[in-house]
């Protein structure tokens, strides 16, 4: 549209011009899907047509970019003026938001009971029948050195704290340091909590999310672009682009499947920002409603034993 260039000038045109576009921004983005996600059938396949590789290119500058950040803020900034206008469709909102932290961290939960198995096997496989490698697989085998396997143990972990964070937020389960908050009224620590999601949390996801998402992609990608290329620059660059996974260990038999944990990481930041929404929302509600409201809606897991749930609701 144009609007950044000529209201560009000062801080208070930029901002207005950037919301205004990303109406436009959102709306193009719909309806021309191939300009930015052609390149999904040829994942790491060989890419001859260069406008696929341009798409490649597009979608990883926009994906860190300032049109995506102010397209999700005008989308945040729509339904949070739907929510205070419906307090039902707000809840609604917490309820779903909520519900993937929770159904998403309850699945990968299960990565623990998997690595603790794994590690069992290990030891009698390496210990007792003192074998080198270890083979998987029905029809087709998967076998890997000894030290593959335990190396992998970490991305069991990752999954753990990537994939469960925003499901123990959910759960209270997060350790909280607390200087005035149990000493403040119920109305004082909604607006701590509000603020906190604002001015704390969805920056320092944001944050991560430039970081990663380039960090990502310097792991999948030839030339590897940088957050300090231009659209045009990148999409010069997409002429010599190609896949390039990183399949590099930190030991000769070690786990080389590192790019996962980038991934991880990259997921993580954006499961931490739906939080923050709904973590927002949540306690702006329980402000409005009242002391009555708090833990409305709320999925919390049941331990089954008294003392366990009294300890998990004091932290």
């Amino acid at each position: 549209m144009g609007l950044v260039e000529a209201w560009g000038g000062n801080p208070i045109g930029w901002f207005f011009a950037n919301l205004i576009e990303a109406f436009y921004n959102f709306g193009y983005a719909v309806t021309h899907p191939g300009q930015w996600l052609s390149w999904v059938p040829f994942t790491n396949a060989a890419m001859d047509d260069l406008e696929v590789k341009q798409a490649l290119m597009r979608f990883i500058y926009y994906g860190a970019s300032v049109e995506l950040f102010f397209v999700v803020f005008v989308i945040f900034m729509i339904v949070s003026i739907f929510g205070f206008m419906n307090n039902q469709f707000m809840w609604g909102c917490v309820r779903v938001l909520e519900g993937i932290a929770n159904k998403v961290g309850r699945f990968f939960a299960w990565a623990g009971l998997l690595m603790v198995l794994q590690q069992i096997v290990i030891i009698f496989m390496q210990r007792i029948f003192a074998v080198s490698e270890i083979g998987i697989g029905f029809g087709v085998n998967f076998a890997k050195d000894v030290s593959w396997w335990s190396e992998e143990l970490k991305l069991y972990n990752a999954m753990i704290v990537c994939m469960c964070a925003s499901y123990t937020f959910v759960q209270g389960g997060h350790v909280r340091v607390d200087l005035v908050y149990s000493a403040v009224s119920f109305r004082t620590k909604r607006i701590i909590d509000m603020v906190g999601s604002l001015l704390f949390m969805i920056p320092a996801a944001i944050l991560t999310w430039l970081y990663g998402w380039f960090f990502l992609w310097r792991h999948l990608v030839v030339p590897n672009p940088s957050a300090s290329d231009s659209l045009d620059r990148l999409v010069n660059k997409a002429r010599a682009l190609r896949w390039n996974v990183e399949f590099t260990g930190f030991s000769p038999n070690g786990f080389d499947y590192y790019y996962l944990f980038k991934i991880l990481l990259v997921t993580f930041t954006f499961m931490v920002m739906l939080q923050a929404v709904a973590f927002f929302y949540r306690s702006y509600l329980e402000l409005k409603e009242g002391p009555q409201s708090e833990g409305k809606y709320l999925d919390r897991d049941v331990i089954g034993d008294a003392t366990a749930e009294l300890v998990a609701e004091i932290h």
